[in-house]
């Protein structure tokens, strides 16, 4: 296998129209690689500078978990802090966990912060939503999202050998004035849900709205849904 490493967008889309496969951390395929063959090509992203930024509302998609530390907000800090063990997370990356993974770890917490993608195909770079993300798994170039007043997550304790644990992420949004946007998003076995709803500090306005939705629905995360929503509205 020849691991293609660009220095240039360009140079990172040549790769692609010529077969290379995405690598990401190599944390999830390198298995997936020794089962059932490797690639002529595999394409790595760390010594990309656009895939590597790290900053106060922009994460590239090839840093790698460790990495991740208070210049980011809460939410996506501990999300990324939560996956598997300190080996795991000096390996694995932001584009590998959310577009390669199946767990998607970050996901949660990149929904609330209302985050958009900046992805990389052979045809060129262009931003687009999780939907086309999940649906398509182009490269992950990074990350960008607007700060958000205050962010918390949560995952749960799982049973070994069972589901993904349950993760539950929210954040606060200023819409200007005494009012705010809270968004919040709930990982549930492989399925990630997220809602949001306009608010003012009293907490029973959102969370009447949050409890008429899917992620009302799910029984094993609404303590924890409205845990996070006294605190954040309380902040």
């Amino acid at each position: 296998m020849l691991l293609r490493l660009p220095t240039s967008v360009s140079e990172a889309r040549g790769h692609l129209a010529d077969g290379a496969v995405p690598v990401g951390g190599a944390t999830l395929v390198w298995a997936t690689w020794q089962r059932d063959g490797f690639p002529a090509q595999a394409l790595s992203l760390r010594e990309l500078p656009e895939a590597n930024v790290l900053g106060r509302e922009e994460l590239g998609g090839a840093v790698v978990l460790h990495r991740i530390d208070e210049r980011v907000p809460e939410v996506l800090r501990r999300a990324a802090g939560s996956v598997g063990t300190g080996a795991v997370r000096r390996a694995a990356t932001v584009g590998g966990n959310i577009a390669g993974s199946s767990l998607r770890c970050l996901l949660p917490a990149a929904l609330v912060l209302e985050a958009r993608a900046k992805v990389l195909t052979a045809d060129g770079v262009y931003e687009t939503d999780f939907a086309e993300v999940l649906a398509k798994r182009p490269v992950l170039l990074s990350l960008r999202w607007r700060t958000p007043v205050a962010s918390a997550y949560r995952k749960l304790p799982g049973e070994p050998g069972g589901p993904p644990p349950l993760v539950v992420a929210s954040a606060l949004h200023a819409l200007g004035g005494d009012r705010y946007r809270l968004c919040v998003a709930v990982r549930d076995g492989y399925e990630v849900l997220s809602e949001s709803t306009e608010c003012g500090a009293d907490p029973r306005e959102p969370l009447r709205a949050l409890r008429a939705t899917p992620v009302g629905e799910v029984a094993a995360a609404w303590e924890t849904v409205q845990s996070q929503v006294v605190e954040l509205t309380g902040r």
